[in-house]
């Protein structure tokens, strides 16, 4: 529970507020129970007998003693009715005070929930944009958006429970058990071993919640994930006629969290009924019990009644409180799993001290560079060392597999090397502030990555303060202009979500003036003409021509059209550098390269 508490700690004002009014609550509540005892002191009070003749019971003790003074002093001082209606004004003001400091604690404590769960999707938000990619590609997309919804959602109604568990329930419960062992202390220990059985029943319900509640969580991840998966790849499930076969994996999950929930539910719902009516047992004994001390005249009616209500009193915030319980352990199930993304180690991260880099002056060294996956059998890079001089053009080749878009995943530090170190102008990217590193760059891949809103939003987000002039210059350049404009709404229409309203090479060529905008002195081209049909890839490839001008390139291709013009071709085979050179050079050597190219009719 403390793991929750502190995130209510930039609400603590609020919280103290709540707090307050939720105490001020709880003292009326137990105020209203002794309240009610004049009352029924006057209705069951002999009307035969002058009020100037009654006596103090002088048998009677403690509580009891002083309650019945105090009701033959205000008959004696003003009367039966009189006395009857200041009773009555009395349980009013009782019961107003009692809801309005209701409503006051709810006032105060809704910034609190919706600002602790607002705080929680930011942190998570914040935590993923810094999270490294290694850390997704062993997560499920559909959990993590199942996080931002669901476990949030519980670790909400966890706050309320926190609340009435800590601070509402517990003074109205000790309120009136204090009552009740000031007015009859044999009464009062028989009622409460008879609670304390039946809470120990209760409490046995709910052990397991915290581990299901978990498991219900996971389970509707992987639900989401089936769903964003579908909604992915409607096309090709549609084209291949697979439609059936999505339908019983998700069919199957989807039966696994039904079933998972259920017995959630059940469990969860039977505290209440369970709990209610081990409380009409625990009423009933009361009842004769009670009943018989009357009979007996150790306590007096009104007494009882009384004894009763505390009773009732308390029944409510126990059964409240069971609740609650669940609520918080449910929640913390929830919120362990959120502390999973919160908790995960951001591994690519400034050094203690970085270095701050201005620009690129000189050239992009690899030295002596291997890198793994993580849970992989064998290396995706080993022993790697290439340099990339400063206004040079170097194209990465070869088969798939073969280590070239990680090798341009390591420049901008998505990833960090195994072994080896990375060098630009000399620094160690490790010893680099990464916001200078990634300044440096502009990244243009095979996929297409844009974002739901308008053309001006996904051509100027990596430049915001850019001028309207500047993003239509850096369409035109793209060649992205002249489709742009004929748009419903031109440079403000909307593209969809991932630019679904586009053709493949509109989207391309976005992300081509994406990059011309920003105007980074290195680029890293990864095959960002493959999936293209030849009139698209001639507009993209004349795109790519004058964003590669003057600039440091890193370009991955499976065209080889598109990099027969490169400073130097580096051919890679498994992780390792087989073949380096010029197109001339390599197609003279006639080894893996010149294979590519004949295989792609190229020669």
């Amino acid at each position: 529970m403390l793991r929750l508490l502190r995130y209510y700690l930039p609400y603590r004002r609020l919280l103290a507020l709540a707090i307050l009014c939720n105490m001020m609550l709880s003292v009326f509540v137990v105020i209203s129970i002794p309240a009610l005892l004049p009352f029924l002191q006057i209705l069951f009070s002999d009307p035969s007998v002058d009020p100037a003749s009654m006596v103090v019971n002088q048998s009677a003790t403690g509580l009891q003693k002083y309650l019945d003074t105090f009701f033959v002093h205000m008959i004696q001082t003003y009367g039966r009715e009189k006395a009857l209606v200041m009773v009555c004004g009395l349980l009013v003001v009782t019961f107003l005070g009692k809801n309005l400091f209701r409503y006051l604690s709810l006032y105060f404590l809704a910034p609190v929930r919706n600002g602790v769960v607002r705080d929680l999707r930011q942190k998570l938000l914040h935590k993923i944009l810094h999270l490294p990619l290694s850390f997704f590609s062993e997560e499920r997309k559909g959990d993590l958006m199942s996080r931002f919804a669901s476990d949030v959602q519980e670790v909400e109604w966890s706050i309320m429970g926190v609340l009435e568990a800590m601070v509402r329930e517990p003074i109205v419960i000790s309120g009136s058990l204090a009552y009740m062992f000031l007015v009859s202390p044999k009464l009062a220990v028989f009622v409460l071993v008879l609670m304390v059985l039946s809470g120990v029943i209760i409490g046995g319900i709910g052990k397991s919640l915290r581990k299901q509640s978990g498991e219900a969580q996971s389970k509707l991840g992987q639900v989401m994930s089936l769903v964003e998966e579908t909604i992915g790849g409607l096309r090709i499930l549609k084209g291949f006629n697979a439609e059936t076969w999505q339908n019983e994996r998700f069919g199957k999950e989807n039966n696994d969290y039904a079933r998972t929930l259920t017995r959630l539910s059940r469990r969860r719902d039977l505290a209440s009924p369970l709990s209610e009516f081990l409380g009409i047992v625990v009423a009933a004994i009361l009842l004769w019990y009670g009943a018989k001390l009357v009979f007996a005249f150790k306590l007096s009616g009104p007494i009882f009644i009384t004894f009763l209500y505390a009773f009732y009193s308390i029944l409510e915030p126990a059964k409240a409180f069971s609740n609650a319980t669940y609520s918080i352990r449910k929640g913390m199930g929830a919120l362990e799993r959120l502390e999973t993304v919160l908790d995960a180690p951001v591994v690519i991260r400034d050094s203690e001290q970085p270095r701050e880099l201005d620009g690129f002056n000189d050239c992009i060294e690899f030295r002596n560079v291997s890198f793994k996956y993580a849970n992989a059998e064998r290396a995706a890079l080993e022993n790697i060392n290439l340099k990339i001089p400063k206004g040079k053009v170097v194209a990465l080749v070869g088969a798939s597999g073969a280590g070239k878009s990680t090798m341009a995943d390591l420049v901008p530090r998505f990833y960090d090397p195994t072994e080896g170190q990375i060098l630009i102008d000399g620094h160690n990217l490790r010893a680099l502030r990464l916001h200078d590193l990634r300044n440096l760059m502009g990244i243009v891949s095979q996929e297409a990555i844009l974002f739901n809103d308008s053309v001006r939003t996904n051509i100027a987000f990596s430049n915001l303060n850019a001028s309207d002039e500047a993003i239509k210059h850096a369409a035109q350049a793209a060649n992205a202009h002249e489709f742009i404009q004929q748009l419903p709404e031109g440079y403000d229409s909307n593209i969809g979500d991932r630019g679904s309203k586009l053709s493949g090479g509109q989207r391309q060529r976005l992300t081509i003036a994406r990059a011309l905008l920003k105007n980074p002195p290195i680029l890293i081209l990864d095959e960002a003409t493959s999936a293209l049909d030849s009139e698209s890839e001639k507009l993209v490839q004349a795109a790519l021509e004058r964003l590669l001008e003057n600039r440091t390139a890193l370009v991955i291709a499976h065209r080889l059209s598109t990099v027969q013009n490169a400073d130097e071709i580096v051919v890679m085979d498994a992780g390792q550098i087989v073949e380096r050179g010029t197109h001339d050079q390599l197609m003279q050597a006639g080894k893996v390269y010149r294979k590519l190219v004949e295989l792609q009719a190229l020669g």
